[in-house]
């Protein structure tokens, strides 16, 4: 705790960091189902059969069978998702503040901006899952279908 008049150190001033981010993370946490990181996308995105992490426009992306199926875009908080062209219609005007468009991908109506801070971490998952199937092989689609164990 620094006193009146006097300067705090570089050693309390790590320590108030610390406690800060420690708490916006449990702020976040407590958030609930909403807000993704880029981490949490990789990690629902590779346990679908055969896909895999590449890049696209320098940026991390996933692809199955060498097709994209989505990247993180430059601004580092949104995600490039390919989807159907009906799901963008539908989900932009429902959610516009989670799924959206930019002037950019206004011609292209089958990709689609998540906002990763808004994004169910349910949703999300169901939407990387239809577009993996779309691209999936039969042998990604049937290895999807077995059951564990």
């Amino acid at each position: 705790m620094a006193i009146r008049g006097k300067r705090s150190t570089a050693s309390e001033r790590s320590t108030a960091s610390k406690r800060s981010t420690a708490s916006e993370r449990s702020t976040a946490s407590k958030r609930g189902k909403s807000g993704l990181t880029f981490d949490a996308v990789r990690e629902m995105a590779l346990t679908l059969p055969g896909m895999e992490e590449a890049t696209s426009y320098g940026t991390p992306s996933f692809k199955v069978n060498k097709k994209f199926i989505a990247r993180l875009h430059p601004d580092g908080e949104s995600l490039v998702l390919k989807v159907d062209p009906e799901a963008r219609e539908v989900l932009t005007r429902a959610d516009p503040e989670t799924f959206f468009f930019t002037e950019h991908y206004a011609g292209y109506p089958e990709y689609l901006l998540v906002r990763l801070s808004k994004v169910r971490r349910e949703m999300l998952a169901k939407l990387l899952e239809e577009a993996w199937k779309k691209s999936a092989s039969r042998r990604h689609l049937e290895a999807r279908e077995k059951p564990a164990g």
